[in-house]
């Protein structure tokens, strides 16, 4: 929520100074950017030193797959950012993901999960963890009876996102943050198209809350970078001996990347979902078109739900044009500003096709049921001036329906 007057709101620091500041370790030359350290070990004084921090009884770093002060200022800026207790950095978001679940559950264990997810979400929630003897049940995120109906003794885990890869479909996260609760289950929420700046999973009731930090927290296409954020618990019994054991963890230069990203999150967010809703409403007035999701939209199903939870539309669109998949490769192919890109996040507007790139794994009865046809396009709006994306959209329909 935003803050008026000039008392500090209560926990410290506003989101723009926290991104600036927040988790700065500074050696002994005093340098005012973060440091890069790009060892992968440590030299210790003594035998003895090296003992006392490899049992726990000394504090100090040990080895750079298990911490490293550039991750650790990340880790404890991101904590910061979503107001949670702590934060384990990985190498990507998928490697956060995964970790996040494998970490916690344990062969008879349970999961419910929303159905409408990135593909490789449901790679691991329908074929990977069954492999370990964890069951799993897909439901329509969107319908609360359904999250209860599927609730068993031994369900661990419930995991959505919101809004959903691609369609932008939106899910109650304090609606289903209660049902988590009376099961005695964790809620795990992926909040990458919502970004930190317009959505508060934890806040909603969540126990755990994913970035694929790739994405806007990077902001410009350059690193590869994922983060699980959760409560001080969590991340001691179960998260961080899981990542030192396995070994996902991210690069000393990737989370320096992800610092400087964060100080200008909050300035790109913000132009981005102006510039989205613009857009949105220019694509819902365009020939050809035979739909748009944006959650800022009146007309989007959950808009109810979008104003409760969320600070405005975001920076992503979903629409759906007229002629199908041979309509949506010529209007992807005729884009001059726009690039085709199956990433997000990114300073440049970026164009994907799910159905044949990030959710071509799903099959074709899948597809369907998520409404992830051959006439969807997903839409990451950049930082460029809306007005020459409304021109650019515009040239390339008319060259798919020319």
């Amino acid at each position: 929520m935003t803050q008026s007057g000039d008392e500090t709101p209560p926990g410290g620091w506003r989101p723009a100074t926290t991104l600036v500041h927040g988790g700065t370790l500074r050696s002994a030359f005093g340098e005012t950017s973060e440091a890069l350290f790009l060892n992968s070990g440590y030299v210790y004084e003594s035998a003895e030193q090296a003992e006392a921090r490899f049992s726990g009884d000394a504090p100090g770093y040990v080895y750079s797959r298990y911490a490293n002060p550039t991750i650790t200022m990340f880790e404890q800026r991101m904590a910061m950012l979503e107001g949670a207790e702590a934060a384990r950095a990985t190498a990507s978001g998928m490697a956060a993901v995964t970790s996040a679940m494998l970490c916690w559950l344990n062969q008879g264990d349970h999961v419910v999960s929303a159905r409408a997810l990135f593909g490789s979400c449901r790679y691991v929630v329908e074929e990977l963890l069954p492999r370990f003897g964890i069951e799993s049940t897909l439901v329509d995120g969107r319908d609360l009876s359904q999250w209860r109906d599927a609730i068993r003794p031994n369900t661990r885990a419930l995991f959505l996102e919101s809004p959903a890869n691609p369609t932008l479909d939106l899910v109650d996260i304090a609606g289903v943050a209660e049902i988590a609760r009376t099961a005695g289950a964790r809620l795990i929420v992926d909040n990458v198209f919502a970004t930190p700046m317009l959505q508060k999973p934890m806040a909603l009731g969540a126990d755990i809350v994913i970035y694929s930090t790739t994405k806007h927290v990077d902001g410009h296409g350059r690193c590869l970078g994922g983060v699980v954020l959760s409560d001080q618990e969590f991340v001691d019994e179960y998260l961080g001996n899981f990542l030192r054991q396995t070994g996902p963890c991210m690069s000393p230069f990737n989370a320096w990347v992800m610092l400087k990203g964060l100080e200008s999150l909050p300035l790109r967010v913000a132009q981005q979902s102006e510039t989205a809703a613009r857009l949105a409403d220019h694509l819902a007035e365009a020939p050809g078109i035979l739909g748009v999701s944006y959650p800022g939209r009146a007309d989007h199903p959950q808009h109810e739900i979008a104003r409760r939870q969320m600070e405005n539309g975001g920076p992503m669109v979903a629409f759906r044009i007229a002629g199908g998949k041979a309509a949506a490769f010529r209007f992807m192919n005729a884009l001059q500003i726009i690039k085709i890109s199956n990433n997000l996040g990114d300073a440049k507007s970026l164009i994907a096709h799910p159905a044949t790139t990030t959710h071509q794994r799903l099959s074709e009865d899948a597809r369907a049921e998520l409404g992830i046809g051959g006439d969807l396009l997903r839409l990451s709006v950049g930082l460029e001036d809306v007005r020459d994306l409304m021109a650019d959209i515009d040239q390339g329909l008319r060259a798919a329906h020319g």
